[in-house]
């Protein structure tokens, strides 16, 4: 006998009485069974949330009708994706290797369920280590004069690849505002993140001057505001007068593979929700 097909619904909508109960028993009416559900009414914007799991009989098209029926009574937007599915990952990476490591080792070991179906670089150095994995390594050499070609063959990639979301897993380049729109929502970020904040050249060797106590790092969506997408996760470790420059760069490294990892890992599961300049996660 065939298992019932597996569903993520995520949903947002002014907040109102009656929203679950219209969800649930459109569910129930079509034989669905709820496997895991989460939901949150932001009081100051009046915006409710929802992240549904289930199980039913019903095709992903089905499915989307009828919510499209029920939507416009609660001015909902609500996306539906198929569990099966695994979302196609493309990385973009420059010299910087830990956290490409640390997404293709996760992803090889099952610990994160995506597919990453290309690495995109504009240096070649990290080619042998994405090769060994099987997967296919772009170099796009990137110059102030060559941007605007370089980003048409990312956003070539893009399309070439069916890429669901893009990972920049330490990319040391900025991207234009119009790359930024096109892939706006379906785009990460990782850098790090100090208090206070050093930027420019060795943040690392910054922070150890000046003493800091916690080291950390950032996830976040892209956007055309340089470092300051909705934040998706933050980790933190604590540091002291012992730690040399060297040990803060080794211990940012992890920081900055967990975090990473944790972000792609709730978009690809669609446990995040964009909430203005905010994000609602609703983790495991």
């Amino acid at each position: 006998m065939t298992s019932p097909a597996e569903y993520v619904l995520t949903l947002s909508c002014p907040d109102r009485p009656g929203v679950v109960a219209a969800v649930s028993g459109l569910l129930a009416g079509h034989a669905c069974n709820i496997i895991e559900s989460q939901q949150f009414g932001d009081r100051i914007g009046q915006r409710f949330f929802m992240r549904v799991q289930f199980a039913g009989p019903l095709s992903e098209d089905e499915l989307n009708t009828a919510f499209a029926t029920l939507a416009p009574d609660f001015a909902m937007e609500f996306r539906l994706r198929d569990v099966a599915r695994k979302p196609r990952v493309l990385i973009m990476v420059s010299k910087f290797d830990h956290c490409l490591n640390d997404l293709l080792y996760r992803v090889r070991s099952k610990a994160l369920d995506i597919e990453i179906v290309a690495v995109a670089s504009n240096h070649p150095d990290l080619r042998p280590l994405t090769q060994s994995y099987g997967i296919d390594y772009h170099h796009l050499p990137i110059t102030p004069e060559t941007r605007a070609r370089q980003e048409a063959e990312v956003l070539a990639l893009v399309e070439h690849y069916q890429v669901d979301l893009l990972v920049l897993a330490r990319y040391m380049q900025v991207l234009s505002e119009g790359l930024c729109e096109k892939l706006a929502g379906r785009a990460i970020n990782i850098h790090h993140s100090f208090l206070p904040s050093f930027k420019g050249a060795k943040p690392y060797h910054q922070a150890h001057n000046r003493g800091v106590k916690l080291i950390g790092a950032t996830a976040h969506y892209v956007t055309s505001d340089l470092d300051e997408g909705p934040i998706i996760e933050q980790e933190v470790a604590r540091v002291n007068h012992s730690h040399s420059p060297e040990d803060l760069v080794a211990i940012g490294r992890d920081v900055e593979c967990v975090a990473l990892a944790r972000a792609v890992k709730w978009h690809a599961e669609q446990r995040v929700l964009l909430d203005g300049h905010k994000t609602i996660i609703f983790p495991r």
